[in-house]
């Protein structure tokens, strides 16, 4: 081959690589009727979800004559975090005025243990029933996922019999376990679909090397799991903390998680109204599942992208 024929060749060479990397088609126009559309929808979108916002903000750092006056979108002429330090320490819950701060401790008792011990018991179901089926294993999973669309109020009294007869209703072990019921069936969902998404040839390599069934999942599978249980703990801390009917039902007086103690707040018919205190509790109280969304808010996007939704 003379050099001739090589430099005619070198160019016919290059041009998938060229093609790959240079843009081609018509250049899309910077302003369309559709990406305006799209673009004001969610403008509007946005509005109708941070208007709210911002007014339980600018009202919670007013005092109360200047709430008076009806100016629900002006700034704070003297911001004051007065209420806020009421709404924390200060406001009555029903008979008792130590604020939200008690709610707050019973909330994190109740939401830690519930979300450890359901996503350990999901991430085990999930795995067992995707690389270690047994006879009966696609029943109990149908079982699981009809679970989690049975709703609340019907098992509620039931529940109620189950754990008085075992001396549990109206403790903390008792509202831990409701809570962790109620999460498995679409936390097994989620591992079961994440894990099947993974490459079986991963399993049935630690198998010919020798690993068992505690020994695949605490050193393949489990580190793998990252993203999709950072999906599963956000979605069990935003369901467990926001909960009401499982906390005013079997958690009991002195258990009353943040969500009731918010109710007693709000709802209270004697004294004054205090709408900046209401306010501040409001924010208070949604604090936690919205500061755990806005950090690990990429893990779980990547977890859903995963496999969680996948079939």
């Amino acid at each position: 081959m003379t050099a001739g024929q090589i430099t005619e060749i070198q160019p016919a060479q290059q041009a998938p690589n060229q093609a790959g990397v240079a843009p081609f088609g018509p250049k899309p126009r910077r302003i369309s009727a559709g990406r305006i559309g799209i673009y004001a929808f969610l403008i509007v979108a946005a509005l109708f979800f941070l208007i709210p916002v911002y007014i339980m903000i600018v009202t919670s750092l007013k005092g109360m004559p200047e709430i008076r006056l009806g100016h629900l979108f002006n700034l704070p002429g003297e911001p004051t975090f007065q209420p806020w330090a009421d709404a924390w320490l200060h406001a009555c819950t029903g008979r008792d005025c130590f604020g939200l701060s008690p709610g707050f401790y019973n909330s994190v008792k109740i939401t830690l243990p519930s979300v450890a011990i359901s996503i350990i018991c999901a991430s085990i179901n999930g795995y067992a029933l995707t690389f270690w089926p047994y006879k009966g294993a696609n029943l109990l999973f149908g079982l699981l996922v009809f679970g989690a669309f049975v709703p609340y109020q019907v098992v509620i009294y039931p529940l109620i019999i189950g754990l008085s007869s075992v001396g549990l209703f109206a403790s903390l072990p008792g509202i831990i376990i409701v809570h962790t019921i109620f999460g498995m069936p679409i936390l097994t969902l989620l591992f079961r679909n994440f894990y099947a998404a993974i490459p079986v040839e991963l399993f049935k390599a630690a198998r010919v090397d020798g690993a068992g069934f505690w020994r695949i999942f605490f050193y393949i599978m489990l580190p793998m799991s990252v993203p999709i249980t950072v999906v599963a703990v956000i979605l069990q801390v935003t369901g467990i903390w926001n909960d009401f009917l499982f906390g005013i039902v079997f958690a009991g007086r002195s258990n009353w998680p943040m969500t009731v103690q918010l109710n007693n707040i709000v709802n209270t018919t004697t004294g004054v109204r205090e709408y900046n205190v209401n306010m501040a509790a409001t924010i208070l109280t949604a604090a936690v599942p919205l500061l755990i969304y806005f950090i690990s808010g990429r893990w779980f996007v990547r977890g859903i992208a995963a496999g969680a939704v996948k079939g």
